[in-house]
């Protein structure tokens, strides 16, 4: 973080000093709730959760080093005492946004944002110093952290912003108001939660919104090919330049491919000019990614060419999201089991089926969760989906929803052991170690609820010598 006096902090959100014994003393670490992480010239932030509570920790962050405590009583250790946490962190990150000489780039999406958000980091990267939101610390107490850990060299600030209902991107761009807004799409992740496209539609415009207009600066980087994304441009002042695979498209792809290893290449179209461009990571989907990454870089003065490589050497940045490892053994282990929704769940299964194009393929999938009254038709098309890619076994995991993977690939015209059905991970695990051969290729992917990494791991584990059993 940029260096604040405890008395300035205290000052901008509202707080009152408790056992502080000068407060010119400045705070010049990071700013964490974890009191692991705090060190010398850190502040604490103390929330107090259902099992465990902050404050209980202020002793041991202040002899850590950590300059002082924010939480909501005193603590017997230099401490800044607010009625909300939260809302101090974020008064505290507004501040300290509005010090900042950083460009911020905001983006949300129903899909792809961890893996998009990482793309544009590593590209920015090139032109000057970036901070970015780590794995996907998108909410309203991850995102204000991510904006403290910027300092006075940070030139741009790249956040990644969430939602679980209206009014949630508006209160995140309050804290932060980004000068760059990128929408991926808008797909069926929450869609219980929200009750709908439109809903899911309506939050994820607030991002739009909230931009300043084309005169100031402000510009929204738009997916042309989904509806509900294009339809956007309407709800901002800002510039709008469009990406996708469309010709409206401003940033757009030409022959695109995906090498025998199931790697995307194409031809990358900016305004400023085109280059060539062969990706490190696995699926088409990263496609779509790229073109984001690429519309983001382009409008901060990157050439095509600058883009185009930063693109073919970034790599992934975040766990369990497409993340290839060959056994010793020749077995493939392909973990993007974070998260799952509809629309990545059919991404990582077109993923699958081009990186074992000639080998035998397993889909081990769970529960796709907050699919509200969608849930079974959507597990069902999943299911289906994987016997039209020729997957060459779907195991699908857990109770209800996993069920319905099943009937769907058995509706599809999956028979005899094409698809089975187990009830944990320990029993996916169980049958794979007895069936895998050399050369398999096995997805593992589900709601981060499910826990699916575990498969992933033991399998991987499996692999070296000695049985190891799903945690």
């Amino acid at each position: 973080m940029i260096a604040l006096s405890l008395a300035e902090i205290a000052e901008v959100v509202g707080g009152q000093t408790h056992d502080i014994p000068d407060p010119t003393v400045q705070v010049t670490g990071p700013v964490v709730r974890d009191s692991r992480e705090a060190g010398p010239g850190s502040l604490f932030v103390a929330f107090a959760g259902e099992r465990v509570d902050g404050h209980d920790f202020a002793a041991a962050v202040v002899e850590a080093g950590a300059v002082a405590v924010l939480g909501t009583r005193p603590v017997g250790v230099p401490a800044i005492v607010v009625d909300d946490v939260q809302a101090a962190l974020g008064a505290l990150a507004r501040h300290v946004v509005r010090r900042l000489g950083a460009t911020l780039v905001a983006l949300t999406g129903s899909a792809g944002k961890t893996s998009t958000k990482d793309l544009i980091a590593q590209v920015l990267q090139r032109k000057a110093p970036t901070v970015f939101t780590p794995g996907s610390l998108n909410n309203e107490i991850g995102l204000p952290l991510t904006a403290l850990s910027a300092t006075e060299d940070t030139r741009f600030l790249v956040l990644e912003m969430g939602a679980r209902g209206i009014g949630h991107i508006s209160y995140l761009t309050g804290l932060t108001p980004p000068k760059v807004g990128l929408v991926l799409n808008v797909g069926s992740a929450h869609i219980g939660e929200f009750g709908g496209r439109e809903q899911i539609a309506q939050a994820k415009g607030e991002l739009v919104e909230s931009l300043p207009s084309e005169a100031d600066g402000g510009t929204a980087v738009l997916n042309v090919d989904d509806p509900y994304v294009r339809a956007m441009a309407s709800r901002t002042k800002a510039k709008v330049i469009f990406f996708g695979e469309s010709d409206e498209a401003d940033v757009r792809a030409e022959n695109v491919r995906l090498t025998d290893t199931g790697q995307p290449a194409f031809r990358l179209h900016t305004p400023s000019g085109a280059s060539d461009v062969t990706m490190r990571l696995y699926g088409e989907h990263h496609v779509s990614n790229a073109l984001a990454a690429a519309a983001v870089a382009h409008e901060l003065g990157m050439s095509a060419d600058e883009i185009a490589v930063a693109l073919s050497e970034a790599g992934s940045l975040s766990r369990w999201r497409m993340e290839v490892t060959e056994r010793p053994d020749g077995v493939t282990v392909v973990n993007d089991a974070y998260n799952a929704n509809p629309e990545s769940m059919r991404a990582a299964l077109r993923a699958l089926a081009a990186i074992g194009k000639g080998r035998r393929t397993w889909a081990v999938l769970g529960k796709m969760a907050e699919l509200g009254d969608d849930a079974l038709a959507e597990h069902d098309a999943v299911g289906r989906l994987a016997v039209r890619l020729n997957v060459s076994k779907l195991v699908a995991v857990g109770g209800r929803e996993a069920a319905w993977l099943q009937l769907g690939a058995y509706n599809e015209g999956s028979w005899g052991e094409e698809s089975v059905h187990v009830s944990d991970a320990q029993a996916a695990v169980d049958l794979l170690r007895s069936e895998l051969r050399p050369g398999d290729v096995v997805l593992v992917k589900a709601s981060r609820s499910v826990g699916l990494e575990s498969v992933a791991q033991a399998l991987l584990e499996s692999g070296a010598e000695g049985e190891v059993s799903a945690r």
